[in-house]
């Protein structure tokens, strides 16, 4: 029987319950995918990393295919200290001596059987019980040297000349995790210190990765007002860039290689601590994740609704149409006009929506139509997802042949005027939408010319 004192609070057990049952959408995604999680020798040394290894052994469980890279940079220093050699770096990049390499080597391959080591722990009474994990590392990466710039000759630092994609995915399909380190193999029997984060990200390229993951030392990505921004695009990559090259560079280089990847076919990369306990959990399995995303354009695209939206739209709707916002819509009315409306979706979470309902022309009349039923999930309207709704119904109406918009509405005009619609009044609504107008609502009109 158990103890009633060491039971966990009802409260307590709602919450589990409630974050399980919300993460199986993530759960059921994230199966069969490949991720590459790359993570510095800094955070090999920190207290939380046993903990990312457990977690890292649950997404292994979870049936996602994992390749982890890690850096060596102050275990590499240690062993250069104590053999009393120096090698100063050059834009982030150490100069690599031949004197040099064997403290390189020496400290990558410590690295490298510490985390076998953590992986293949199994205690009774352990995150770890019961995991049969087989981790399998080699020369997967081919390098080159990296050369002279500016004058300077990097000696035996090198970059990536290919990754063997058929081994890893070998590796993959037989249930192995994949551990790469900053090296890599000339075809010549060379080894050459690299860029784990170049590894990491040419990895995710060349696998065509579903995601790319960088652990460092902050949350993510903070703005100049002290925030966190949890998503970002590519585009807003480069102020980030400046503003961490000379205060945080190992930053720097994770953001270098978060727009390498994500304009070269990684759809999301994630910017996440190493040294918060469920950090990787936690991105991965809530929709608002603990970091920072960056996604490509291909990411949220607007789309036609489907009448697998409907129960999606409904959460979005309701709270707007209680509070007399929008006028209220039966799942009935829904299902019949699910054709009209465009979402931007998430995750199974319907994040932005909005209708384009042609209206019948009348002798004389131009070819009209409203948009209306425009909404924006509460967590996500200092985005632009509103705009590129709107925008994309515009585009819809052109192609349709509309040449007029009209919207109706009771408390965001000025959101519409800010996108190029203009006051009118009901009297220049077409004959047929007049007659349907509710006095007693008494919306605002607002029009636009295509």
């Amino acid at each position: 029987m158990s103890n009633p004192a060491s039971d966990p609070t009802p409260s307590t057990t709602l919450q589990y319950v409630h974050w399980f049952r919300h993460s199986a959408p993530y759960i059921n995604a994230h199966r069969g995918k490949t991720f590459v999680l790359m993570f510095d020798g800094e955070a090999v040394q920190h207290d939380n990393f046993q903990h990312i290894i457990h977690d890292i052994a649950l997404l292994h469980s979870l049936g996602i295919r994992l390749i982890l890279v890690h850096g060596a940079r102050p275990q590499i220093n240690h062993q250069l200290n104590l053999a009393k050699i120096q090698t100063p770096f050059y834009k982030q990049r150490r100069i690599t001596t031949r004197e040099s390499l064997t403290a390189v080597m020496g400290a990558v391959g410590s690295i490298r059987l510490q985390i076998e080591a953590l992986l293949s722990m199994g205690l009774a009474n352990s995150p770890m019980y019961g995991a049969r994990i087989d981790v399998v590392s080699g020369n997967f990466v081919t390098a080159k040297p990296y050369g002279i710039h500016d004058g300077i000759d990097f000696q035996l630092t090198g970059e990536v000349r290919s990754i063997d994609n058929d081994a890893i995915q070998r590796h993959l399909d037989n249930h192995n995790i994949v551990l790469l380190g900053p090296t890599g193999y000339s075809t010549t029997g060379e080894v050459f210190n690299l860029l784990a984060e170049e590894v990491a990200t040419k990895t995710a390229i060349h696998l065509k990765a579903d995601k790319l993951i960088f652990l460092g030392k902050q949350h993510g990505l903070i703005n100049l007002a002290g925030q966190l921004q949890r998503e970002i695009n590519t585009a807003q990559l480069d102020q980030y860039i400046e503003q961490y090259q000379e205060t945080q560079p190992e930053l720097a280089l994770h953001l270098h290689g978060a727009k390498t990847a994500s304009t070269q076919g990684v759809h999301r990369v994630h910017l996440i601590s190493y040294a918060y306990d469920g950090a990787l959990v936690e991105e991965l399995f809530t929709r608002d994740g603990s970091g920072t995303m960056l996604t490509d354009a291909h990411y949220e695209e607007v789309r036609t609704a489907n009448i697998q939206d409907v129960g999606g739209l409904i959460s979005l709707l309701r709270p707007l149409e209680q509070q007399g916002i929008l006028v209220y819509r039966s799942r009935e009315r829904l299902e019949t006009e699910i054709d009209q409306f465009a979402v931007i979706e998430r995750d199974g979470t319907i994040l932005a929506c909005a209708a384009l309902y042609p209206i019948p022309s009348q002798d004389g009349e131009i070819a009209s139509a409203e948009i209306a039923c425009v909404a924006v999930h509460p967590s996500y309207r200092k985005s632009n997802r509103g705009s590129q709704i709107l925008e994309y119904l515009e585009q819809k109406a052109r192609s349709m042949g509309i040449q007029q918009l009209f919207i109706l509405t009771t408390r965001t005009a000025h959101w519409f005027l800010e996108h190029g619609f203009e006051n009118a009044s009901v009297d220049d609504l077409p004959n047929a939408r007049q007659a349907l107008y509710n006095y007693q609502r008494n919306s605002i009109v607002c029009k636009k010319s295509l």
